[in-house]
C-alpha cells in the first residue's frame, strides 16, 4: 500500500528522452495517456495515481514527446511519433495485464495502443476520446485564411482555451494523422471498454465517443454520456466518475469474456 513512485526518463534512441513517473503495486496495472498539449501532472493523471497507490496497484503516467518535461518541440511531434511513445513506454516500463486510461488524444492513443498490444491490455478507458481529431475536426475548424496560411506555410499558431500562449500546428501533424486513423473501419479490440463524455464538450463532440463505441468489436463496450459536463472532466464529479469507472472495468477485466 501507498509505494513511493519512483520516475526518470526513457532513451527514445534518438537523442530525445520521455519523462515518467512509476508506482509499483499488484497488476493489473494503469498506464495513464493525456492529452494534445497536456502533461502528466495534471488533475486526472495525479488522482489516477492517488487512486492506485491506496490500492496499492501499479500506475504509469508518462509524457511524449515535446509534452511537459520530455524532450523535443511539440510542433514537430505526429500522431504516429507520440503511439510510438506510447508504445516504448508500455514495453519498456510495465510489466503484465494493464489497463489503459486515456484523456482526448490520450483516448485516441490509447485505443491505438490497445490494438498494438492487445495480448497485454486487460481494458480500456477513455475520457472525452478524440479520435482522428486532426482530421475530422481540426481542419474544419480553420478558417479560410488559416487554411491557406497553413497550406502556404506549412504551419500556423491558434489560440488556446487552456493558456495563455498559442499552440502550433504544422500540415504535417494532419498528413501523418491519416496513417492513424481509427473510425473509418472495425476497430478489433476486444477487451472491455467503457467511453465517458460530456454533452457539452466543446472541443470533442460526443458523436466522437459514439463513432468510437459503434467501431469497437468489443462485446462489453460502454459509452457513458454525462449531461453538462465539458471536455475537461476534471471537476469532483468527472474525477470521481472516472475512478469509480475503473473499478468497474477492473471487476469486468477479471471477470473476462461474457
Amino acid at each position: 500500500m501507498n509505494a513511493v513512485p519512483e520516475s526518470g526518463r526513457l532513451d527514445r534512441g534518438d537523442g530525445h528522452q520521455l519523462a515518467w513517473v512509476r508506482t509499483p503495486g499488484a497488476t493489473p496495472g494503469v498506464m495513464f495517456l493525456g492529452g494534445f498539449q497536456s502533461d502528466m501532472t495534471g488533475t486526472k493523471a495525479l488522482a489516477l495515481e492517488a487512486h492506485c497507490r491506496a490500492a496499492g496497484r501499479a500506475f504509469l503516467r508518462f509524457d511524449y514527446y515535446g509534452h511537459g518535461a520530455s524532450s523535443g518541440r511539440f510542433e514537430d511531434g505526429t500522431i504516429g511519433r507520440w503511439r510510438a511513445d506510447a508504445l516504448a513506454a508500455f514495453d519498456a516500463l510495465t510489466a503484465g495485464p494493464q489497463l489503459l486510461v486515456g484523456s482526448s488524444m490520450g483516448g485516441w492513443l490509447a485505443t491505438l495502443l490497445a490494438l498494438d498490444r492487445a495480448q497485454r491490455v486487460a481494458g480500456l478507458l477513455t475520457i472525452a476520446a478524440a479520435a482522428d481529431f486532426v482530421i475530422d475536426l481540426l481542419p474544419a475548424r480553420l478558417s479560410p485564411d488559416q487554411q491557406q496560411q497553413l497550406a502556404r506555410d506549412g504551419r500556423i499558431e491558434l489560440p488556446s482555451m487552456y493558456s495563455d500562449t498559442p499552440y502550433p500546428i504544422c500540415a504535417r501533424l494532419i498528413e501523418e494523422g491519416r496513417d492513424h486513423r481509427l473510425l473509418h473501419a472495425p476497430v478489433p479490440y476486444h477487451g472491455p471498454v467503457r467511453l465517458l463524455h460530456g454533452s457539452a464538450d466543446a472541443d470533442v463532440p460526443w458523436q466522437t465517443s459514439l463513432r468510437l463505441l459503434e467501431r469497437l468489436e468489443s462485446h462489453d463496450a460502454r459509452l457513458v454520456l454525462v449531461r453538462g459536463a465539458d471536455h475537461r472532466f476534471s471537476d469532483a464529479a468527472g474525477i470521481a466518475l472516472m475512478l469509480a469507472t475503473l473499478e468497474e472495468l477492473i471487476g469486468a477485466a477479471a471477470a473476462g469474456p461474457g
